[in-house]
């Protein structure tokens, strides 16, 4: 409970300070290259882990500093997404921590569970990370003035990233069980 607080904390003060940098030159190629990373790593992530490839805490301390550490790890696409989805609105930005964090602390569990039973949640939310990765790099002035793009072709764009990062993913998740075969 402490580490996920803290994780709450450390989440509201990330996404503030994402929101406030996002007009800085190459943040949105930056940004949106990290989406695109994230979007096939959450994929592969979400292959079943072999047992006894996690690590436990020895106490209360390493336990919140690994909740934390996770967190950190693991929230970056959704810091990124709310602070780019809310355009620099500070009202867009904290209905999106208000809609974000409780679904990711409270749903987790829940959602971990279903990922398991559907692996086509997975394979649906690191397509949408891709289009969002996608649209990042896109919006980024140098990016967008140099490509004048319409908005059909941002579309496709889009579509084509979101695609690309779950056959990506696919091809490392073969790549690494041919590795671990061999």
């Amino acid at each position: 409970m402490l580490g996920a607080g803290l994780a709450v904390g450390l989440r509201i003060v990330l996404t503030f300070f994402v929101a406030r940098i996002l007009n800085l030159p190459y943040l949105h190629l930056i940004g949106g290259v990290l989406i695109l990373w994230i979007a096939v790593k959450v994929l592969m992530d979400a292959e079943p882990e072999e047992p006894g490839n996690h690590r436990q805490a020895g106490g209360l301390m390493q336990a919140m500093w690994l909740i934390l550490v996770a967190d950190i790890t693991m929230s970056l696409d959704n810091v990124l997404a709310v602070a780019a989805a809310s355009h620099g609105n500070i009202w867009l930005l904290i209905f999106g921590l208000g809609l974000s964090i409780p679904l990711v602390v409270g749903a987790s569990g829940v959602l971990s569970s279903l990922m398991d039973r559907y692996p086509i949640i997975a394979y649906l939310g690191s397509a949408v990370l891709g289009r969002v990765g996608a649209e990042m790099i896109l919006t980024e002035p140098m990016v967008h003035e140099a490509l004048s793009l319409s908005r059909y072709t941002e579309w496709g764009i889009q579509a084509i990233a979101a695609i690309s990062v779950v056959l990506i993913a696919k091809f490392l998740m073969k790549r690494r069980a041919a590795q671990a075969r061999a």
